[in-house]
């Protein structure tokens, strides 16, 4: 115990003090967080107390020694803290408009507070403490903070009050004043606006000036009193039946005509209705405005008397200035009382007037905007909406929405007399009309129960995103208020989005809570957006909350956000969106997971995945940046293995990511995988799916995967079974990609194979193939589909025409195959013309062996007569040819299109219209076919490939021109447009190439027969 100085008192431990004074620390800084006026000046005080916390622990910790110098520094502390805490309770005690009003006082003692405990802690004895070097240097820091610390109250404060202090000055009577100034008020301290409120917040200020004339405070009394006078002149504080009854009583003195300004109410300098009137030393009256002007053009008299005036000191004239308001107030009753026959009148000029009278009454004062209301004029004014006139329509609306500026109660009233429906029509309407209708619903919002109905009215919410690409700015910027206001709905955030505004959606979803989260993602994922509107949705960050939404939240959270997610994965656009917010390792986690998710969760994983890569079919990229999960091993062996394993949704999904994975022409590693994990096995028995969708997805893949030359491993799996299911859909499915596919299996199985040729033709495939090629046999106008369908069915055809048997070739034949091939030659695609090409020439091969020779006598072409014209034979072959006997590609018209074909810029359609063409030259009779060619204008096309074909193509043009150009008349004519390719080709072209055209420029006497290029 440590005994004082006088007497034997026995003094609490310093431990003691120290510890009560830590806890009065903690407790005032708390407390000052908590007062609701002067925050920042009170947070900043809590923030130094704060800082003193750790340095008072600091010493308890250290177990100080009791000396006189600590005690009365602690002492001290606790004693301006004891200050704080009776400054904090006053200050919550009191009303918020006194508090306001002594602003600067509370700012004062808080500036001094802060400052004498700066002055207390710096008599802490710390260099006799063993206490660290940190604290020391801390607390010095804080005292000198503490010591120079300077509080001011907020700009809005000081403005109030400077407001307040310049209406004393100057008198001022005007309700206007007051009534912005009462409102500025309860705006700072955050007391609501309505009159109820304000009344009992002016009460309050009353019951303070009482107590302090109590207190004898005679200063504060006088100014709380002027306080009142001045605010006692606003009507904001009265409510709407007060008003309506002030109004109908002044109404009812207003007797029926207007009211002349008497003289005195005239400035004898201006000539006008005075509206500040002041008195000047000679008890004179003039405007304000015009006695400065006239004392500041150094004139020192009275305008009126002309005498010397010994001071220029002005004062109000509240008695006349009060006598030309009442006059003013009577005169604007009457003229607002006789508004309305005007507006029912029914003449436009008439109804323009008047409510451009309304319109500038309304803008003059806060009050007439009561009295407009208390005449009834507002639902008349909504009627007027109805009108066909389009400038009373607009006219009508800028005067309503001035007629509720700062006016909750005529919002109301508006809201009440079925505006809303009529204002929203007029957004529809022209610029003008919509710029003054959307300014009115912005008005109209601000009160929050109308702000509710705006969103419910028909269609307001679409024209309000409409108007968001107006010509005009100002409707633009109110539009974008007006849906900002909106947006405090959930519903109203939806229908935004569904007319493609999801500003407000990404938003709710960054920034709401839980439940506002799977709201909005919910709605996402029923939405029907536009492709502009996924891609919108996705740059403006929706993916990456939907993906934290899957991580992070719980069963229905996850759901709604996998729904919005597969509806954005729908556009190829967003994959890159999804990839980058880590997508793809998530939906694997879902379809992998043993746990008892719920399914619904992995077919949306498995449909996103699908899309995502779907969407990698378009260009050559990854699957995955970050690592092409998606290739690898373990992944695709998985999404394999879960292929028997999951329902028809999943199955379709997953079958369509596969696909989608494995059909770039780049991803050879993807189908590598897939076949190595059994693929070709797991898909055939899809082949027979009673699902569509599976069904196609499954053929689909296998024939993606039964490319690269793996054709025999597929035909290894099939069997006659599988073989007779892909011709049956060939013949049967509604789907030309699944037919497509299904013919694209078949004519990737190896054509060296006669047993199998066998089983296809037992199966009933030539038929099916031969049906496929009449052009009009398809069941999509997608002309892609159709295309790879007659691609793959003339591939298929090839193994059949290609088999080097007369039998099957006459059997195909018959199916007229021939004609369905020239026609492909004139409309296909290059591939199409190319295989077309090919299986022509596989026929012609065999017309000279299948012409019937002509009936001869005696060694002679027999006739009939000596009048009759001699039977003519083919032109090439010389005996009868015909298209389905001898595969005549002369009968057939086949040649032209052949030599059209040689145009074709796909190499490879040149190179086997060149080898169709070569079989009519391949005999003794080849200067028939070379003539045949001639006629059809096929040299020159020929000559062409020698510079841009193919090595193949060259070869081949080659040895034709060396045939043609033994015919003198062939030399003659194309022998010079010959004659420089085939030099080149002499020096680069291939070993058969160099001696072939070598003897070609023999035959044109371009290099001697003994030349060393033969």
């Amino acid at each position: 115990m440590f005994r004082g100085a006088v007497g034997n008192a026995v003094l609490v431990p310093i431990s003691e003090v120290l510890a009560r004074v830590l806890v009065q620390v903690a407790k005032t800084a708390v407390a000052a967080k908590d007062v609701l006026i002067e925050r920042e000046s009170f947070s900043e005080l809590s923030n130094y107390l704060e800082r003193l916390r750790p340095i008072l622990g600091e010493l308890s910790e250290r177990n100080v020694n009791d000396s006189p110098t600590m005690r009365t520094a602690l002492e001290a502390i606790d004693q301006q803290l004891k200050v704080a805490k009776d400054l904090m309770n006053r200050c919550k005690q009191k009303s918020r408009f006194y508090l306001l009003m002594q602003c600067r006082s509370i700012v004062k003692q808080i500036q001094d507070i802060t400052r004498e405990l700066g002055r207390c802690i710096s008599l802490l004895p710390l260099a006799t403490l063993d206490v660290s070097l940190e604290t020391c240097q801390e607390t010095k820091e804080l005292i000198e903070a503490m010591k120079e610390a300077h509080f001011h109250a907020a700009v809005a404060e000081e403005e109030i009050i400077e407001k307040i202090e310049s209406g004393i000055r100057e008198r001022q009577t005007d309700s206007e004043f007051a009534n912005d100034l009462l409102l500025q008020i309860a705006k700072a301290v955050g007391v609501s606006v309505d009159p109820r409120a304000l009344k009992q917040e002016l009460n309050e200020i009353r019951k303070e000036k009482e107590e302090a004339v109590l207190r004898k405070s005679q200063a504060e009394a006088v100014q709380l009193e002027q306080i009142i006078a001045l605010l006692s002149r606003a009507d904001a504080a009265t409510t709407p039946i007060e008003k309506e009854e002030i109004y109908l009583k002044k109404r009812g003195f207003g007797g029926g005509g207007m009211l002349p300004p008497l003289q005195s109410f005239y400035c004898p300098i201006t000539r006008e209705v005075m509206d500040e009137p002041v008195e000047i030393a000679s008890g004179q009256t003039f405007e304000k405005s015009a006695i400065l002007t006239w004392f500041r053009a150094g004139n020192r008299t009275c305008p009126i008397t002309k005498l010397e005036l010994e001071i220029l000191d002005m004062k109000p004239n509240q008695a006349l200035r009060h006598s030309i308001e009442e006059w003013r107030e009577r005169n604007t009753i009457i003229r607002i009382s006789g508004v309305r026959p005007r507006l029912l009148c029914g003449r436009e000029q008439e109804v323009s007037s008047a409510l451009q009278e309304l319109h500038q009454l309304s803008e003059e004062k806060l009050q007439h905007r009561h009295w407009i209301a208390s005449e009834g004029l507002i639902p008349v004014l909504v009627d007027l909406l109805n009108t066909s006139n389009r400038n009373i329509r607009s006219n009508t609306l800028a005067t309503l929405k001035s007629i509720c500026v700062h006016n909750d109660v005529n919002k109301e009233t508006v809201a009440r007399a079925g505006a809303i429906t009529m204002v929203v029509k007029s957004l529809a309407r022209d610029v003008g009309e919509g710029r003054q209708a959307v300014a009115l619903l912005l008005e109209l919002s601000e009160n929050a129960k109308i702000c509710e109905e705006i969103g419910k009215a028909q269609g307001c919410i679409l024209l309000l995103v409409t108007m968001l690409n107006s010509e005009n700015p100002h409707a633009v910027e109110d539009a974008k208020e007006l849906l900002k206001n909106l947006s405090f709905n959930d519903q109203n955030v939806v229908q935004m989005a569904e007319a493609n505004h999801f500003k407000p959606l990404v938003h709710r979803l960054n920034e709401g809570t839980d439940m506002t989260k799977i709201l909005m993602a919910s709605a996402l994922s029923r939405m029907g957006l536009t492709d502009q509107g996924r891609a919108a949705l996705a740059k403006e960050g929706a993916v990456v909350t939907l993906v934290q939404m899957i991580s992070i939240g719980r069963l229905e959270a996850r759901a709604a956000a996998l729904g919005a997610l597969q509806n954005l994965s729908t556009l190829d656009e967003n994959r890159g969106y999804l990839i980058d917010a880590g997508v793809v390792p998530l939906m694997l986690q879902l379809l992998f997971s043993v746990t008892s998710a719920a399914m619904s969760l992995k077919e949306y994983a498995a449909a996103i995945l699908a899309n995502i890569a779907k969407a990698s079919t378009t260009a050559e990229t990854k699957i995955d940046i970050s690592g092409n999960i998606l290739e690898s091993d373990e992944t695709i062996y998985q999404l394999l293995s879960l292929l028997n394993l999951a329902g028809p949704i999943i199955q379709r999904h997953l079958l369509t990511a596969l696909l989608g994975m494995s059909s770039l022409p780049s991803a050879i590693s993807v189908r590598n995988k897939l076949r190595t994990g059994g693929a070709i096995q797991l898909l055939l028995p899809f082949c027979e799916a009673s699902d569509v969708e599976v069904r196609v997805q499954a053929v689909c893949l296998l024939y993606c995967i039964s490319g690269d030359g793996h054709g025999r491993e597929m035909a290894e799996h099939l069997g006659p079974t599988y073989l007779r299911a892909l011709i049956r859909l060939v013949n049967v499915s509604k789907r030309d990609e699944e037919r497509a596919a299904a013919m694209g299996v078949i004519a990737s199985l190896p054509s060296s194979d006669a047993q199998l040729t066998q089983v296809l033709l037992e199966a009933e495939a030539l038929p099916a193939v031969c049906n496929v090629l009449t052009l009009n046999n398809t069941n999509t106008s997608t002309t892609l589909v159709r295309n790879h369908l007659l691609e793959n069915a003339v591939g298929a055809l090839l193994r059949f025409t290609g088999a080097h048997d007369k039998h099957l070739l006459k059997m195909i034949a018959e199916l007229d195959v021939i004609t369905k091939l020239v026609q492909l030659l004139g409309i296909g695609t290059p591939l199409a013309k190319q295989r077309a090409a090919m299986a022509l020439s596989h026929f012609s091969e065999y017309s000279k062996r299948l012409s019937t020779p002509i009936p001869r006598e005696n060694g002679l072409v027999w006739f009939v007569c000596c009048s009759s014209t001699p039977e003519k034979g083919c032109s090439v072959h010389g005996g009868h040819c015909s298209v389905k006997g001898s595969f005549c590609l002369v009968a057939a018209e086949a040649v032209s299109p052949l030599v059209q074909t040689l145009d074709e810029k796909e190499d490879g359609a040149a190179e086997a219209a060149l080898g169709a063409l070569k079989t009519l030259l391949n005999d003794e009779r080849w200067e028939k076919g070379a003539h045949v060619l001639a006629e059809c204008q096929g040299i020159n096309p020929i000559i062409r490939l020698l510079t841009c074909g193919t090595p193949g193509a060259k070869e081949m043009a080659v040895w034709i021109l060396e045939k043609l150009f033994r015919i003198e008349k062939y030399r003659t004519a194309f022998g010079a447009a010959a004659q420089m390719p085939l030099i080149d080709l002499t020096q680069k072209g291939s070993i058969a190439t160099k001696p072939l055209a070598a003897k070609i420029l023999a035959h044109l006497n371009v290099l001697h027969s003994q030349s060393t290029y033969f």
